[in-house]
């Protein structure tokens, strides 16, 4: 089972479009397996909206796949949702990688629209299930507590006849989400110590779901850095993180050189995780470009060598 590395974004940190293609490009010629854009609406800085990046991906792109890391259901339309995914998937022919949330709880989205995040799990569970079923039958009628669809049907249908449906998340409703709906899982901020409990659980939910998921779908992600810990704005961030979590910036950043990226990706590999979701650390659209070009050429070959742990 073969290690895939991926890039992620949080925020948009380039300067413009014209260098987000270039790094798009760079991506694409470079043999990284796949792209994703965080779901952000409200914020004070900027980031690209997740479902108009991955359409406007689709047309840029010829090889590579591209997700959402991770679409919120609590606050998403599910029919919007599902006819965006298809759209996208049917205009890429099939390089779509849907994955889901519920949403983070202290998120500005609610605060600013109006809207409490208590009660959005059960939302979120009644999104997911129209999601699946409106990517797979001709007409779909749901009687729920939040949504009342009455013979709705999305066309065309996504390429892809086994689309993804990736869920994000460690807590007891996540795993039970992604027992019951998923197709892959994401781990949060988890370090791989942290993962193995929480895979049993997960395999534990999916007999008792009477499903499985793939052994090569099982993903988390990291922030890299090639250089040292005082390198472009790494101690506001860590401090901020740190800050928000209650978690030892050191433990989740990778910041050194190709061995110490490296490290990280293959301890990750040796509890079960192959899909991986890195995310640049850079002030400047030459460093964002930098970095990659050096993860590129130095740690994705490498390690695709690795052995995951089944």
């Amino acid at each position: 089972m073969a290690v895939s590395v991926g890039l992620g974004l949080a925020d948009f940190p380039f300067s413009s479009a014209k260098a987000y293609w270039e790094w798009v490009d760079l991506a694409e010629v470079g043999g990284v397996d796949s792209l994703w854009q965080t779901d952000r609406l409200v914020s004070p800085i900027p980031h690209l909206e997740c479902m108009s990046a991955m359409a406007a991906l689709a047309g840029r792109t010829r090889r590579m796949k591209f997700g959402m890391n991770v679409a919120s259901l609590g606050l998403r339309d599910p029919l919007l949702m599902a006819k965006q995914c298809a759209t996208i998937d049917f205009l890429s022919d099939g390089r779509l990688l849907p994955a889901f949330g519920v949403g983070s709880a202290v998120a500005p989205d609610w605060g600013a629209t109006g809207r409490s995040s208590k009660g959005s799990g059960k939302i979120a569970d009644e999104a997911m299930e129209l999601v699946t079923r409106l990517w797979r039958e001709d007409s779909v009628t749901f009687e729920g507590e939040h949504f009342n669809y009455q013979a709705a049907r999305i066309e065309p249908k996504p390429v892809q006849k086994k689309i993804p449906f990736w869920i994000g998340g460690s807590s007891k409703p996540a795993i039970r989400r992604t027992a019951k709906f998923g197709t892959g899982w994401q781990a949060g901020q988890e370090t791989a110590d942290e993962l193995p409990p929480v895979l049993d659980a997960i395999k534990a939910a999916l007999v008792h779901e009477e499903r499985t998921i793939d052994s090569d779908h099982y993903g988390a992600g990291f922030h890299f850095r090639f250089g040292n810990w005082e390198d472009a704005d790494l101690p506001k961030r860590t401090a901020a993180f740190e800050k928000r979590t209650g978690r030892d910036a050191k433990k989740h950043f990778a910041v050194g050189d190709a061995e110490d990226i490296l490290k990280r990706i293959q301890g990750y590999a040796a509890v079960g995780i192959s899909k991986f979701i890195l995310r640049p650390i850079g002030l400047t659209d030459s460093d964002l470009l930098a970095q990659t070009e050096r993860l590129v050429s130095e740690v994705i070959p490498e390690a695709t060598k690795f052995e995951v742990r089944i």
